[in-house]
């Protein structure tokens, strides 16, 4: 997992890019929110884009809860496997690009 803040991201010429991730039949959504989601692994892999609010993304593995603070602009990547839930600090909009079918 993944937590890929924009701003900080340059490359050596112009329109050089950061691969983030390559879904095989991926939807493109926009969620609206303004409560939690619930405890979750997706089928593959997922790209999290916070467009607005604020998003306390919380991740668990071997037992060990992490929180990644996401403010607008930030990306959250979780791989295929990757367990984690979204908690909204009010209304928050996201881009989520995740294979189909996923939770």
């Amino acid at each position: 997992m993944r937590k890929i803040v924009p701003s900080e991201f340059s490359g050596k010429s112009a329109w050089d890019a950061l691969d983030i991730e390559f879904i095989k039949e991926a939807t493109v959504r926009l969620h609206w929110t303004d409560q939690p989601y619930k405890w979750h692994i997706n089928n593959g892999p997922e790209v999290f884009v916070l467009l607005e609010g604020n998003v306390d993304m919380f991740t668990r593995e071997n037992g060990e809860e992490t929180l990644w603070k996401l403010k607008p602009g930030d990306i959250f990547h979780a791989e295929e496997g990757d367990e984690h839930v979204a908690h909204p600090q009010g209304v928050a909009r996201i881009l989520v690009i995740e294979q189909a079918g996923s939770v």
